[in-house]
C-alpha cells in the first residue's frame, strides 16, 4: 500500500517539492478522468431523477425529491417549502393549493392556520432520493424481459459467427499461399470505407428476396463479416510459427483440425479482442435491426427503448434508467475479456 501511494504522490521535483511537470500531469490525469467517466457517472445519477428534476436549471449533481409532511386534516402527505416571511425569518410550511401567483400554505404544527403566500417567497424543502420507479416501471409496464432476451440471441449469435467466418477468412489469408491473396485482403480492407447508408437498400433488397424481413436472423446474418475482424485476426496469425502447421501435417492432420485444435487456441488473445467488439457493435446497433423489424414482439432492446420517445413527449427518465441497464452486458463482458485486449491489438500489429 505504501508503495501505491509513494508512486501515486511522487515528486519530480527536489526534496519532494512541486516540478511545473508535475503539475501537469496532475491537471492532464484529472481532467481525463472527469472526460472519460464523467458523462457515465451523470448518466447513473440522472437515471434516479423524475421528469421534473430533469427539467430543472441549472441541473444537479445528486436527484434532490421534494419532503412531504402528513398533515392533520388533510389525506394526502402536502409538499413542504422554506417560507421566508416580511421580518426576513424563515419557516417550513407545507402548501394546499396553488392560485396564480400565490399558495396557500400551512403549518404543519399549527393546521388551524393559513397563510397565502407569493410564490417567489418560498423555496422547496428537498433532499436526497432516489427515483427507482424509473427501473421498476419498465419492468412491468414494458415488455422489457422479451427485449431483453431478443438482443441476448442476436448479440451472442451474431458474435459466435462473427468469431467463426473471421477466423476462416483470416487462416486462409494467413497461412495459405495462392495468387490474388494481397489483392483480396486489400479489398477486404477497403469495404472499410463504405459507409452502411450506401449499401443500405441493396443489403435489404437482399435480405427481403431470400425472406428474412421480421426475422432475428436478417439482423444477424447480414452483420457476421466484418472487415476489422478478418484484419484483426489475419495480422495475430501471422505470429503463429507456420512450423507448427508443418508439424501438424506431418501428423497426418486434417486442415480442420489444425484450424480448430492449434490456430484457434494459439488466436484466442485476438479472438476475446473480437468478441468485445462484436459485442459492442451488435448490442448496440439500431439502425440495422430499425429497418429490418416491423414485428413488435422482436424488437432488440435499443429498438423497444424507442418507443418511449414519442412525437410530443419523450420520458427521458425511462430512457435513462433503460440505457443504464443496457450497459451492464457491455460492461461485464468488458471486465472478463479486457486482460486479452492489450495482448491482442499488440499481437496484431506484430509481423
Amino acid at each position: 500500500m505504501n508503495a501505491v501511494r509513494n508512486f501515486v504522490f511522487a515528486r519530480r521535483g527536489r526534496a519532494g517539492k512541486w516540478h511545473w511537470t508535475d503539475i501537469v500531469t496532475w491537471i492532464w490525469l484529472i481532467g481525463g478522468t472527469i472526460i472519460m467517466f464523467g458523462p457515465a457517472l451523470w448518466l447513473i445519477s440522472s437515471s434516479f431523477k423524475g421528469p421534473a428534476q430533469l427539467a430543472e436549471f441549472p441541473p444537479t449533481l445528486l436527484p434532490y425529491v421534494q419532503e412531504v409532511a402528513k398533515v392533520e386534516g388533510y389525506d394526502a402527505p402536502l409538499p413542504l417549502y422554506q417560507v421566508t416571511q416580511e421580518d426576513g425569518s424563515t419557516r417550513v410550511m407545507a402548501e394546499i393549493r396553488r392560485i396564480g401567483t400565490s399558495a396557500q400554505m400551512v403549518d404543519p404544527a399549527n393546521p388551524e392556520e393559513r397563510v397565502s403566500v407569493r410564490l417567489t417567497d418560498r423555496q422547496p424543502v428537498r433532499e436526497v432520493g432516489l427515483a427507482i420507479n424509473n427501473y421498476t416501471d419498465p419492468f412491468l409496464a414494458f415488455d422489457f424481459m422479451r427485449y431483453l432476451g431478443n438482443s441476448v440471441f442476436v448479440t451472442v449469435m451474431a458474435t459466435l459467427l462473427t468469431l467463426l467466418t473471421n477466423s476462416m477468412a483470416a487462416f486462409a489469408l494467413s497461412k495459405y499461399r495462392f495468387k490474388g491473396r494481397d489483392a483480396v485482403m486489400l479489398l477486404i480492407v477497403a469495404t472499410l470505407m463504405v459507409p452502411l447508408s450506401v449499401i443500405l437498400v441493396p443489403l435489404y433488397s437482399v435480405v427481403s428476396s431470400v425472406g428474412l424481413l421480421n426475422s432475428l436472423w436478417g439482423v444477424i446474418l447480414p452483420t457476421i463479416a466484418t472487415p476489422t475482424g478478418v484484419f484483426l485476426l489475419r495480422q495475430y496469425m501471422l505470429t503463429i510459427p507456420d512450423e507448427l502447421i508443418e508439424a501438424a501435417r506431418m501428423d497426418h492432420a486434417s486442415e480442420w483440425q489444425i484450424y480448430w485444435r492449434i490456430i484457434l487456441p494459439l488466436a484466442a488473445p485476438a479472438l476475446a479482442v473480437l468478441a468485445i467488439f462484436s459485442v459492442v457493435w451488435r448490442w448496440n446497433d439500431f439502425l440495422w435491426p430499425l429497418i429490418v423489424l416491423s414485428r413488435r414482439e422482436l424488437y432488440t432492446l435499443q429498438i423497444g427503448l424507442n418507443t418511449y420517445a414519442g412525437e410530443l413527449n419523450v420520458q427521458w427518465h425511462y430512457i435513462l434508467a433503460m440505457t443504464v441497464v443496457t450497459m451492464i452486458p457491455v460492461v461485464l463482458v468488458f471486465i472478463f475479456l479486457q486482460r486479452f485486449i492489450t495482448t491482442g491489438i499488440a499481437g496484431a500489429g506484430i509481423k
